[in-house]
């Protein structure tokens, strides 16, 4: 068998997306994690306005079995990339030449390409091409039992629900100071949020605000998540339980020492298990010391680790 052929484009059309999308979920049923992240599936879309580069592996009946996503928006001097390969096309030079593709696409700039599921064969081919393990994204779950704490807010502040149309800019300009030092959402633009909001899963009643209020400035948020359909059948005709996220939780560094992220997190744990979820995870950087901490003691556990590889210019 020759080196699989990658064609590179920077647009997609519905049935390819269509197509990469089931490549996901196939990748997703045999490893137990999904394969590209929330960030790269919106990025998929036909009308999305970031230059992003889509490489495809396709088999004899034009069927994508890999895919790889080159996005170079975020920082000039570095790229971003995540792939996927077909189980039942893994071990046959697939991900190499994606992964080749995306190196040559990337030449004199850094690399940093993610792997979900830190799977051995991931491992083993980032030592084969020199890329270097910097970074781990945790997955944390815990079941939504009836041991969820009431939250405890400071004196004068209050909860309330999101409010389309009014809060975006506030809320932009609180993620933005809480996450100055993350790599990702602390970036987030009134585009990413808009996206974001016009998804299926968007609910603001489930998008909790803590706001102060004798003046209703916004000091906090727990935008929660659901992922899966309500009644458990998914479009590949899968069945799987419905699972809650915390999707995000922030709190204005002025804010700092109130116990609002405590607080904020409880809440939306309580609304989820409102909803009849049984189960919830999140995402946290292994690194981030004093929120792993928190999760622990919110009875949250390691579930599976994202790993993210890094190659030089």
């Amino acid at each position: 068998m020759g080196v699989p052929e990658v064609v590179r484009t920077d647009r997609l059309g519905p049935a390819e997306i269509r197509d990469i999308l089931a490549l996901a979920r196939a990748a997703d049923r045999a490893d137990g994690a999904l394969p590209l992240s929330e960030h790269v599936t919106l990025r998929l879309r036909p009308d999305d306005p970031a230059p992003v580069d889509h490489l495809v592996v396709r088999d004899q009946d034009g069927t994508a079995v890999g895919y790889a996503q080159l996005d170079r928006t975020g920082d000039p001097t570095g790229a971003e990339a995540e792939l996927v390969v077909h189980p039942d096309h893994r071990r046959s030079g697939v991900g190499r030449a994606l992964v080749t593709a995306l190196t040559t696409a990337s030449v004199g700039i850094e690399l940093r390409l993610w792997a979900h599921g830190d799977h051995p064969s991931a491992a083993a081919l980032a030592l084969d091409l020199e890329f270097t393990r910097t970074r781990e994204l945790w997955q944390m779950r815990r079941p939504l039992g009836r041991d969820l704490a009431e939250p405890t807010l400071p004196d004068g502040v209050v909860l309330r629900a999101f409010r389309p149309g009014t809060d975006e800019q506030a809320w932009l300009d609180v993620n933005r100071r809480a996450f100055a030092e993350h790599p990702e959402q602390g970036r987030w633009t009134s585009a990413d949020l808009a996206v974001r909001m016009a998804e299926p899963w968007f609910d603001p009643a489930g998008f909790l605000l803590a706001v102060q209020e004798s003046t209703g400035r916004l000091l906090g948020f727990h935008w929660t998540k659901v992922h899966g359909q309500p009644d458990g059948v998914e479009p590949d005709g899968v069945r799987r339980e419905p699972v809650g996220e915390v999707y995000v939780v922030g709190v204005e560094p002025e804010a700092h020492g109130l116990g609002l992220g405590k607080a904020l997190t409880s809440a939306g744990l309580r609304h989820l298990g409102d909803r009849g979820l049984t189960r919830v995870m999140l995402y946290v950087d292994e690194s981030n010391a004093s929120a792993v901490a928190l999760y622990r003691r919110l009875g949250f556990s390691r579930w599976t680790t994202h790993v993210q590889y890094q190659r030089a210019a």
